[in-house]
């Protein structure tokens, strides 16, 4: 039998030796699938790099940007619909945070702290959710800057809902053309790290690749109102009117 086998991968018979062929052809497959492994994990990983970020841009139907001319809302009824994902898709934790490794997306080190925090939960069943994108000063605040629960509480009012925080990692993993300088701040509720720090999750691309990252979520944290914001929206939407609404404009 070890005759007949080196005769077939092509080496020559030596009496008594067919374990040193037999270990060559085996060499050979190992190295073959070494090779196809090796191709497979670059094909994987490219989906996060700043070079095939802007391959997919030009390849895949470009998701519309998130950062278009600011109109002040009135109601969450009138906000369509940014980019519809699907959630539920992991099994556990283990299995997503290895998606985001295969593909090569960054995680900030807060970021990752909170994916392995109880609180951080996903979801049992699969769902499509639709996701809407709005900056503070289209919710009408016009100072530089406001707080992170007057920015919610604003949403809020208009009928936008908290997202839950698993937005955050499925969205980037389903957002590979996002263009460079975007950052989309999950409006979520904040989960502690082990410190007791207040996190909420950004999906972003700084022009180095994209990543997740995580931000203060302090109730009295200062965001720009030029920063966008991603909520689902309410089934009750409550738009503020009159006296009620003004005040807020001005608050």
């Amino acid at each position: 039998m070890g005759r007949t086998a080196c005769k077939e991968i092509g080496c020559h018979t030596v009496p008594y030796r067919w374990p040193q062929c037999h270990r060559s052809g085996m060499l050979i497959v190992a190295t073959l699938c070494t090779a196809c492994i090796l191709l497979f994990a670059s094909e994987a990983r490219s989906q996060c790099t700043a070079r095939d970020v802007l391959q997919n841009q030009l390849r895949l139907k470009k998701t519309p940007s998130a950062t278009m001319p600011q109109i002040l809302i009135r109601s969450a009824i009138d906000v369509p619909v940014w980019k519809t994902i699907t959630v539920g898709t992991f099994a556990d934790l283990f299995a997503l945070n290895s998606a985001l490794d295969a593909v090569g997306c960054g995680i900030g080190n807060s970021a990752g702290e909170i994916l392995a925090r109880p609180s951080f939960t996903l979801s049992t069943t699969k769902t499509s959710v639709e996701l809407f994108t709005v900056s503070a000063s289209e919710l009408g605040f016009p100072t530089d800057t406001a707080s992170l629960a007057d920015i919610y509480a604003r949403a809020k009012q208009l009928g936008f809902g908290l997202a839950a925080a698993e937005i955050g990692p499925q969205l980037r993993l389903q957002y590979f053309d996002q263009p460079i300088g975007e950052f989309l701040i999950i409006g979520m509720e904040p989960i502690r790290t082990w410190n007791g720090e207040p996190v909420i999750l950004t999906v972003a691309n700084g022009g180095a690749g994209l990543i997740l990252i995580g931000q203060d979520g302090s109730a009295d944290a200062q965001i720009s109102v030029a920063s966008h914001f991603l909520f689902v929206r309410s089934n009750k939407p409550a738009p503020a009117k009159g006296p009620e609404a003004a005040a807020l404009v001005n608050h």
